[in-house]
C-alpha cells in the first residue's frame, strides 16, 4: 500500500483508526497521547461533541454549493470571525497555503501594479504551493523548484535594520509569522513587531500576519497580534479554524478587499458548508474569553513545569 503514495512524507508506522479527546487509537488497539494535534489542527481534540454535532447536522442538509451563491454557514462563520478578528472582509479557502496565495495576490492587486515586491523572513514557513513557497525563507524547500515567483526578499527575523534596508519604492507588503512555527518556534520580540507595524504604516505598505499556526487561541489570545498590541492589515488563518476539516481564511478591511473584483480570485471548494459548520463550532468554543484565559493559565503552568524538567536533563535545549 505504501507505494501508492507520492513519497513526500516520512510516515510513521501506526495506522490510526479512531480519536477521542487527546487520544489516538491505532489499528492494533494501541493508545497514544496526541501532542502534535495533527500539526496544530485539532485544537479541541478528536471527535469534539460540538464539532461532531454541527458537522452531522450540516452534512445531512447540504454539503456543497458553488461560491456563486450565498449560504447560511458562511454567513454565520464570517459574522463570528468579524467579531473575533475585528476585520470586515474575508476570503475562505481550503488551507493555509491557499490563504497565503490569496494574500499575495491581494497585496499586489491593492497597489495596481505600482508596487509588487514582498519582504519575508529567513527561517519562515508559509506553505508549499508556488507563491507560498516563494514567500518561505528556507532554501531547503526551494531546491529543485526554481525559478520561484519573483519579487520576494528575505531578511533576518527580529532584525529591524535589515527590514528597513529591504523595503524600497516597489515593496507592497511584509509577511511574517508572529511566532515562527515550522522554522523552530521563534517568537517575534514585542518591540520588533511594533516597529514593523510602525514602518509599514510609514511606508504605506501592507503588513500580512501569517497566524495559521498562532491564531485561533494557540497563544492564549484569539490572535497573537493581540499579545503584541498591534493590528495587521491582513491576517491569515487555517489549521485549527476548521477543527479537523479543510478551512482557511484571509481577513482584512473592506477597503483593502475592494480591489478584488469578480474573477480576480476564486475557489471551488473553499468555504465548504460542512467545513464552515466545523469552524462555527470551533469559534463557539475557542472564541470564549473564559476559555482563552484558561489557555493562558494552563500554558504558564505547563511552561513552568517544563522549565523545571529542563533543569534536570541536558537533553532539553529550550522551552
Amino acid at each position: 500500500m505504501e507505494d501508492r503514495f507520492f513519497p513526500v512524507y516520512k510516515r510513521f508506522k501506526p495506522v490510526f483508526v479512531r480519536g477521542e479527546g487527546v487520544w489516538l487509537f491505532d489499528s492494533n488497539g494501541n493508545k497514544y497521547l496526541d501532542l502534535s494535534s495533527g500539526i496544530g489542527v485539532n485544537a479541541l481534540g478528536h471527535a469534539h461533541p460540538h464539532i461532531v454535532e454541527k458537522v452531522k447536522n450540516q452534512i445531512e442538509k447540504l454539503s456543497h454549493v458553488s461560491n456563486l451563491f450565498y449560504n447560511l454557514p458562511q454567513f454565520e462563520l464570517l459574522e463570528k470571525l468579524a467579531s473575533l478578528t475585528k476585520r470586515e472582509a474575508f476570503f475562505l479557502s481550503n488551507s493555509g497555503a491557499e490563504a497565503v496565495e490569496a494574500s499575495i495576490k491581494l497585496a499586489r492587486k491593492f497597489f495596481q501594479g505600482k508596487k509588487w515586491k514582498i519582504v519575508s523572513m529567513h527561517n519562515s514557513f508559509h506553505g508549499r504551493t508556488y507563491g507560498a513557497l516563494s514567500a518561505t525563507g528556507q532554501k531547503k524547500y526551494h531546491e529543485g523548484f526554481e525559478p520561484l515567483v519573483p519579487g520576494f526578499t528575505y531578511v533576518p527575523f527580529n532584525n529591524i535594520e535589515a527590514l528597513e534596508e529591504a523595503i524600497d519604492e516597489e515593496t507592497c507588503a511584509v509577511i511574517l509569522e508572529p511566532i515562527q512555527g515550522e522554522g523552530g518556534i521563534y517568537p517575534a520580540d514585542k518591540e520588533y513587531l511594533k516597529k514593523v507595524r510602525e514602518i509599514t504604516n510609514e511606508k504605506g505598505i501592507l503588513l500580512i500576519l501569517d497566524e495559521i499556526q498562532t491564531g485561533i487561541g494557540r497563544t492564549g489570545y484569539f490572535l497573537a497580534e493581540e499579545f503584541y498590541e498591534i493590528q495587521a492589515d491582513v491576517i491569515l488563518l487555517a489549521k485549527a479554524l476548521g477543527g479537523g476539516l479543510p478551512l482557511g481564511a484571509v481577513c482584512t478591511t473592506k477597503d483593502i478587499a475592494s480591489v478584488m473584483t469578480p474573477g480576480s480570485h476564486g475557489t471551488t471548494m473553499g468555504g465548504n458548508l460542512v467545513a464552515c459548520a466545523a469552524g462555527i463550532a470551533v469559534l463557539d468554543t475557542i472564541g470564549n474569553e473564559k476559555f482563552l484565559r484558561e489557555v493562558r493559565e494552563k500554558g504558564t503552568y505547563l511552561q513552568g513545569k517544563l522549565l523545571d524538567l529542563r533543569n534536570e536533563t541536558p537533553l532539553i535545549v529550550d522551552i
